[in-house]
């Protein structure tokens, strides 16, 4: 498992904060996942993220940015760094509907893990470790790929009001999907980036 435990790299945070990310699919215990964070189990502190709902690794890199952004400058609106990721996911501005929209639900089946180290305990190998012992489904690589398999774009596109942008993967030439790709990607970004402005 600890190959598909990456350290995300993101330019303009300190370097004192790592950023760890595992995406996995086929997950058996999603529900088990939900409830400890429901619990508020320390343990349990992740930003688990319903992966179907993740368009491309930039749309999580711009969450997790705002996130982060946010906890550095005391400006979180929920609990900790790790559920304003949930939270930083939603265009719009509530707590509770950015959980159910993009948060792990017992139904979850592709699963984000997110783990910000914020204190000198929380190492790669930790996070890895926990992880393999608490996640039951199949590591996969993080990347645009696999995410576009995992990706429901019309869910997307409606959460973010984004129906009229053409979809990736629509009856079209290879230019005009790479290009209705960055669309979506500059839209998504965007609004996470504007959200609360």
């Amino acid at each position: 498992m600890a190959s598909y435990l990456e350290t995300l790299d993101i330019p303009h945070l300190p370097e004192s904060l790592s950023v760890y990310v595992a995406l996995y699919r086929d997950v058996q215990n999603a529900a088990l996942l939900r409830q400890q964070l429901l619990s508020g189990n320390k343990e349990f502190e992740y930003a688990f993220i319903d992966a179907s709902m993740v368009f491309s690794r930039a749309h999580a890199t711009a969450a997790i940015f705002r996130a982060i952004n946010d906890y550095k400058n005391d400006r979180l609106k929920s609990h900790n760094v790790h559920s304003e990721i949930v939270f930083s996911l939603n265009p719009a501005n509530n707590i509770a509907d950015s959980f159910r929209k993009f948060g792990v639900a017992d139904s979850t089946k592709d699963l984000l893990a997110v783990k910000v180290s914020v204190s000198p305990e929380i190492t790669r190998d930790s996070v890895a470790a926990h992880l393999e012992a608490s996640v039951q489904g199949t590591p996969v690589t993080f990347d645009d790929q696999t995410l576009s398999e995992i990706s429901d774009v019309t869910r997307i596109k409606k959460m973010f009001k984004l129906g009229a942008l053409p979809s990736p993967g629509d009856k079209t030439s290879g230019t005009q999907n790479s290009n209705a790709k960055r669309q979506l990607e500059m839209s998504l970004v965007g609004a996470i980036a504007l959200r609360g402005s």
